[in-house]
């Protein structure tokens, strides 16, 4: 499998994308390994869910073109586009606390799956971005809308609209990363959640229903799947097969 979920003694379920090798890309076995996460937590023992990746280098560089380049029309794209949004949004509406812990750089899609998160943990150096402008399409898992939702109009649309990397001490400033750290991730996870986990899970569930609610009331998720539609779209335009074919065949 190319992701390992395991549960610790406090309550912390641990999702881990294991494709170092391709800078922990998201492709289809790490979409199913996702939803099986998101459904073991919502076992009442479980505190909060951590999704992180493997090694030091990368937290998830977003969908894997390798794998993701035969996807031409835009009904082929938004099979796909649709249904990681889905788990996303899954994600997002999990009433227990949920973190990134980013090891390491992300970008694209990678950057979805953070902010899908309630909290973002990152290593101190690493970068990570929105650049799915340069590959010539927009978000298509719901980043962009979650996005909207969780920061202001001046630090997101720029994240978005320049699509490039930004060092995570930026983000840190503009909101988008919560806590730095420089010492072992669990170490770090663990003192972070640490007030968090000694509460009752109800108590827990009950005050993320707040949000919840909020982003029910607001449509969210109908936004969300006009994101993946105008995705699909621009997905199947000459200038993002271009990009695709030059990243595919790069040296």
């Amino acid at each position: 499998m190319d992701y390992s979920i395991e549960k610790h003694e406090n309550g912390i379920l641990f999702f881990t994308i294991e494709r170092e090798e391709r800078r922990n890309a998201i492709n289809y076995d790490v979409m199913l390994g996702l939803q099986e996460a998101i459904l073991l937590a919502g076992d009442p023992s479980i505190k909060a869910l951590v999704i992180t990746g493997s090694g030091e280098k990368a937290f998830c560089s977003g969908g894997d073109l390798s794998v993701f380049h035969t996807l031409e029309t835009k009904e082929e794209a938004y099979f796909m586009l649709s249904k990681m949004s889905d788990i996303l949004y899954d994600l997002l509406v999990l009433p227990k606390p949920t973190v990134a812990l980013m090891n390491g750089h992300a970008v694209g899609g990678g950057c979805e799956l953070a902010i899908s998160c309630d909290y973002r943990l990152a290593r101190r150096g690493t970068k990570a971005g929105f650049i799915q402008g340069k590959q010539a399409i927009t978000t298509g898992w719901g980043g962009g809308s979650i996005l909207a939702e969780k920061l202001s109009y001046s630090a997101a649309f720029p994240l978005l609209s320049e699509a490039e990397v930004k060092p995570v001490e930026y983000l840190t400033e503009i909101g988008f990363i919560n806590q730095l750290y420089d010492t072992d991730p669990r170490i770090a996870l663990n003192a972070f959640l640490e007030k968090m986990v000694e509460r009752n899970v109800n108590v827990l569930l009950a005050y993320k229903m707040i949000w919840i609610n909020k982003w029910k009331a607001s449509g969210l998720q109908q936004r969300i799947q006009e994101e993946v539609r105008t995705c699909s779209v621009l997905w199947e335009s000459d200038a993002h097969h271009e990009y695709v074919f030059n990243f595919l065949n790069k040296k």
